[in-house]
């Protein structure tokens, strides 16, 4: 199987995403409690031709991303009231876990894996690192969304290098561009 070059193996949960409404203030509380940085963020996100829960998606969320350990933590904070897999966290229980990020080799093939254990389809979208993602929806049962992400060199590269800059980082530039 194999891991990715910031330690994560191939097939596994590779990140853990929260919901938040503030992502400065989220961020700081990583920094500052937890020493958890640096930050890569992306003001505006939309995704590459998104599709959420069958229609297309207009929604616009500012996302950071940072590793604590080898665990890629993102945040993700709604811009908008458009539909999308975040804004219905916030207006079922508010700001919190959102999505179990998951490296897949083949997302046609993962998707179908897990509708046929009966979760949907709820967003999907091209991603700058040469890919797309997939979120599924196991009901209000399940912890969270399970998000697909494309395994795709790109991918491994940048977020080898978000990991590489956290290793001993001194809490400098705690908050960088995404690109």
């Amino acid at each position: 199987m194999g891991e990715f070059g910031f330690g994560q193996p191939h097939g596994g949960i590779i990140q853990m995403a929260y919901v938040v409404d503030d992502i400065q203030a989220a961020m700081d509380h990583w920094i500052s409690d937890l020493k958890v940085g640096p930050w890569f963020l992306i003001d505006h996100f939309t995704g590459l031709n998104p599709v959420y829960r069958g229609a297309p998606s207009q929604a616009d969320v500012t996302i950071a991303m940072a590793f604590a350990g080898h665990m890629l933590i993102e945040l993700i904070q709604p811009n908008d009231d458009h539909p999308s897999v975040y804004r219905e966290l916030i207006d079922r229980q508010g700001p919190g876990f959102h999505h179990f990020g998951v490296a897949s080799s083949d997302i046609d093939r993962d998707v179908a894996k897990l509708e046929a254990k009966g979760y949907t389809l709820a967003f999907r979208a091209g991603v700058p690192t040469g890919g797309e993602v997939a979120y599924m929806d196991g009901g209000t049962d399940k912890p969270g969304f399970v998000e697909f992400i494309q395994a795709t060199p790109g991918m491994d590269e940048t977020f080898t290098r978000f990991w590489q800059a956290s290793i001993g980082w001194d809490g400098s530039d705690p908050v960088r561009p995404m690109a």
